[in-house]
């Protein structure tokens, strides 16, 4: 009997998404089911927004970045009745299953619809790379091949000026998005939200470069990273507004360090932001594999009625993990890699 397989996109868009789409259709027509794309993440199953997807529509997206059928960040249990709604919206649209693609909020609903008896599958989709039970997600490398190039760049005008340059990137509660594109790109100084610092550490590891002959340093910070103070620990909000599952905005922690930087160590100091561009445009080529593998791995779950199941990466192997996973603490940056970070410091 032929299944209707609805597929969802939801959180912030990522480099990589559109290949498991096609991985998921192209796996699905061997099966002999239909996909039908879910739009806008969880809002489509509030208003049964959904376009039929096959081989053709999904022809020439797996170099595309972004997402073809749209993304929201809808909190299908912010409310009392939305869960309800989107059950009932479900048996409407005739969907036997329901592939998740998303970050630890999007496949925290769809672990909580499994509880209320929704066949769900779910894929790991983040650049931050904070999802607990697999060793990478899909958008990560893409995200740090982004950030290393801008570092990289960087590197040319501060030496040229004599300047400390501070870039701040992606990372809300984890750094890997820091530590890698910092150990990549050869920053000085790297600053995670896993490990507070002070404004006095920071400056002192930049005179240390100066006082051997370096006259300009690389900073590379996470915007959830916390700065030690004498009121405790503070991260830098962009607003106080905060988005449907609670999360307040960051940003702004490289403006506010460059400024303190100038300030202690008396060296010009300029900020660059990179925000949205690290989830932009085409991703990886080891992104589209993964990614690949992620959609085609989530119909062989269909195909087993292997539900209620995170497709992983563990190694090189594509494995499968309880949906539950998602809801354990996130995944961080551990002291011997931050140390890593530490070795190339003055």
């Amino acid at each position: 009997m032929k299944r209707r397989i609805g597929i969802l996109t939801g959180g912030g868009d990522c480099p990589g998404l559109n290949a498991v789409i096609r991985g998921v259709v192209w796996r699905a027509s061997q099966f002999g089911d239909q996909v039908i794309g879910i739009k806008n993440g969880w809002a489509g199953l509030l208003t049964c927004e959904t376009i039929m997807l096959d081989r053709k529509s999904v022809g020439g997206i797996l170099y595309r970045g972004g997402t073809i059928i749209g993304t929201s960040r809808t909190n299908l249990f912010k409310e009392e009745g939305t869960a309800k709604l989107a059950i009932k919206n479900i048996a409407k649209m005739g969907l036997d299953v329901i592939i998740a693609v998303g970050g630890e909020d999007t496949l925290g609903a769809a672990y909580k619809l499994s509880r209320k008896k929704i066949q769900v599958v779910g894929v790991p989709k983040t650049i931050d790379n904070d999802l607990p039970g697999t060793d990478f997600t899909f958008g990560f490398d893409t995200a740090i091949s982004i950030a290393t190039e801008a570092i990289d760049r960087l590197h040319t005008t501060a030496e040229s000026h004599n300047r400390v340059l501070v870039v701040e990137v992606m990372g809300r509660h984890a750094g890997w998005i820091a530590a890698y594109s910092g150990l990549a790109g050869g920053a000085d100084v790297i600053l995670v939200p896993e490990y507070p610092f002070t404004i006095e550490e920071v400056c002192e590891a930049i005179r240390r470069r100066h006082d051997a002959g370096k006259f300009f340093s690389i900073v590379c910070v996470a915007e959830g990273a916390q700065m030690v103070t004498k009121k405790g620990k503070e991260v830098i909000l962009s607003s106080k507004g905060k988005d449907a599952f609670g999360h307040v905005r960051l940003g702004g922690i490289g403006q506010v360090l460059a400024e303190k930087i100038e300030a202690v160590t008396g060296y010009e100091t300029r900020v660059t932001v990179l925000g949205h561009i690290q989830r932009g445009g085409t991703p990886t080529a080891h992104d589209r594999v993964l990614a690949t593998r992620y959609g085609v791995e989530a119909m062989n779950c269909v195909e087993d009625g292997d539900f209620a199941k995170m497709v992983a990466l563990r190694g090189t192997d594509i494995v499968r993990v309880p949906l539950k996973t998602v809801t354990k603490k996130i995944r961080t940056i551990d002291k011997d890699f931050y140390n890593l970070t530490k070795v190339f410091q003055y």
